[in-house]
Parts: structure tokens; sequence; C-alpha cells
């Protein structure tokens, strides 16, 4: 749970004091008493009546605020009054530690009551535990604070720190993590690679953009080259809207290597996601690195023999066909393929002979 959720876990028991504070400083303490009092009672007759139970965080901040209250008035000495909030964030001060620190995790037992039938995984637990440790910090602090106030401040000040800077600070916390989360969510839905060294061992990761602004940072990559038994190469053209070479003829089948992926899941899973093609055999050919303006690549380039194009390529290709060893030759040079078939034709696929499919 973020802190947001906590938030909402806590908030009914603080709507009293936020209500008194505001009161008091309209109508006074006396008329602030009375005003709290009875909406801290609407408040529980009103969840007793949609959930069927009495809330006793609400009922012990109502029943402080009275006591508190009547000994302020009394005895003409509103400390006893202004140190309430104090005591209330010492009370939490506590949950929160018992929670943050311990293994027993009061907050969460409170979470569930409120958000009945919600189960918490491994991970929301653990996020949870690292919202309750920063608010627990923060309520310290509050509570600190509150408690000088009281003291050392004027009512007006303590009035402040008391309630309004409370909820300030709290409204900061969640901008702050709504922000934190729109960025998190904007990674998440970017795809990881690895970053290798040269002989392909992985050394870190990164995002598919940093793998093309320029950063030269070595990531791996299939490509598969598919021939028929003529011996003719099948080439796709890639479509306008790709970041690398748009419009060109490229690779029948080329694409990174997720985070967490080995080479032949990956070159399954490209070779059925761009041409629809499944249980492909195909053998190893070579490896080598590839460095263009933008990125730098360790390409593991594989080939195939099929018949005829029975399948579908995908939106992201706009055409495929077969093309001859000396069609090819013909248009090197000529903006018409990328740079890195070009590379691949001259120094590989010119040196293939094709006789027959690869045995099972």
């Amino acid at each position: 749970m973020k802190a947001s959720g906590i938030i909402k876990t806590l908030l009914p028991g603080l709507l009293p004091l936020l209500v008194f504070i505001v009161a008091d400083e309209l109508w006074g303490t006396e008329i602030g008493l009375y005003v709290a009092t009875g909406f801290g009672i609407v408040q529980l007759a009103v969840i007793y009546l949609k959930e069927k139970r009495l809330d006793k965080f609400v009922l012990y901040d109502t029943l402080l605020i009275v006591a508190l209250g009547l000994v302020s008035i009394i005895l003409h000495n509103d400390i006893f009054f202004k140190i309430k909030p104090g005591v209330i964030g010492i009370i939490l001060v506590g949950i929160l530690g018992m929670s943050a620190f311990s293994s027993k995790n009061i907050m969460m037992m409170m979470s569930q009551r409120y958000l009945k039938g919600f189960e918490f995984n491994d991970e929301q637990q653990k996020m949870m535990k690292r919202s309750i440790k920063l608010m627990f910090w923060i309520f310290l602090g509050h509570t600190i604070l509150v408690f000088y106030s009281a003291f050392f401040m004027s009512k007006e000040a303590w009035a402040f720190i008391s309630g309004v800077l409370f909820y300030i600070v709290f409204g900061i916390l969640i901008l702050v993590e709504f922000v934190r989360n729109i960025l998190k969510r904007n990674k998440k839905s970017e795809e990881y690679l690895p970053e290798i060294d040269t002989e392909g061992k992985i050394i870190g990761r990164m995002t598919r953009s940093e793998a093309h602004n320029g950063s030269m940072k070595l990531h791996p990559v299939i490509h598969l080259h598919l021939f028929n038994a003529k011996g003719e190469v099948l080439l796709q053209k890639r479509n306008n809207n790709k970041l690398v070479q748009p419009g060109k003829w490229d690779t029948a089948v080329g694409g990174h290597i997720s985070l967490g992926e080995d080479i032949e899941t990956a070159l399954k899973r490209e070779t059925k996601e761009e041409l629809g093609l499944k249980n492909l055999k195909s053998n190893f050919i070579t490896k080598y690195i590839w460095q263009s303006d933008i990125e730098k690549e360790l390409v593991f380039v594989f080939m195939a023999i099929i018949d005829e194009i029975n399948f579908k390529p995908n939106d992201e290709v706009d055409e495929v066909k077969f093309w001859s060893m000396k069609e090819i030759k013909k248009m090197l040079n000529k903006n018409i393929f990328t740079p890195n078939f070009e590379l691949e034709y001259k120094k590989i696929l010119t040196n293939i002979k094709i006789e027959s499919k690869p045995k099972d």
C-alpha cells in the first residue's frame, strides 16, 4: 500500500481533530468542542450504519477531544487541549513504528478492515512497509513540532502546525508519489535490454531508448535469414514508422533480445511476431559487432530454409519478398537496403550454399 492508501486508513480518525481546529478558529474553544464532539458522534453513527461496526479510532479521538477540552475549559488553560494532537501523534507513531520495524504490521490489519476482500501480495506488502517507514518519520517530526508549538508558540502557530501543516505535508507526499508512479509506469512500459560485454556476458541493463540514443551500450540482437530452395533470400521492408532505417529492405527477421531472455527464445519470439512462423528449424551462422551512429549491437546470425511465403507478416512489416543474390548485388549502395543488411550480404550471405533444408 502506498502513502495515499495509508492516509485513507488514518483519515477517518483524524477528521474530528481537523473539525475542532477549524471550529475553534471560527467560534472559540468551547463551541469548537461542541462542534467536534457532535461531528465525531455523527461520524461514528454513519460508519456503524454503513459497516455495522464501531470505529474505535474515531471513538477514541472524539473522547480524547472531549476529555482534554473539558480540562482546558475547567482550568482555563488551553495547554491541556493543545497537547491533544501530540498525544494522538504519539499513539500513531507507536502504531507506525511497530508496523514498520517489527513483524506485527498493525497498519496492514487496519487496512484490511477498511479494504474488505483485498489481499496484499508480497510486492504490495514490501511497498506498504516502505510507505509506513516514511510515514513514521513524518509523524514523529510532526508530533515533536506539535508539542513544541503547544508550549512555546502562539495559538495561531499551534493551529497551523496541528492541522494545516499536517495536510500540506501529506498533500506534497501524495503529489510526489503520484508523479513517481507516472514515471515508474512510463519506465515499466518500456522494454529493458541487457547490457553485455563483447563476449555476450551480461554486465547491466538499459531501456530500449537508451540503446538507440547514442549511448553505445552494447546489447544483443538476433538476425534470421530465410532462403528458399533456389537460394533466394527473403527480405522484409521496414515500416516507415520505424525509428531505425524506416522504409528500407532488411533481414527477414531481426530484433532485440530482452532482459532475462535467452537467444533461442528471442529468435522464436521475433520469428513469430514479425512473420507469424512457428517451430522453424534454424542454424546458427556467426556473430559480430555492429555499430552505427546511434547504437552498438552484438548480432547473432541464424539461417533457415522455407519453401514459399505461406505466412502473414505483422503490421510492422510493410512487405516481404524473395530476392536473388544478383538482384541484391545490383541494388547495393543505393539506399535500398539497411547498412546492416548490406554488411551481412557481403560478409555472410554470399558464402552460404543452399542445398537442402537443415535436418531436424
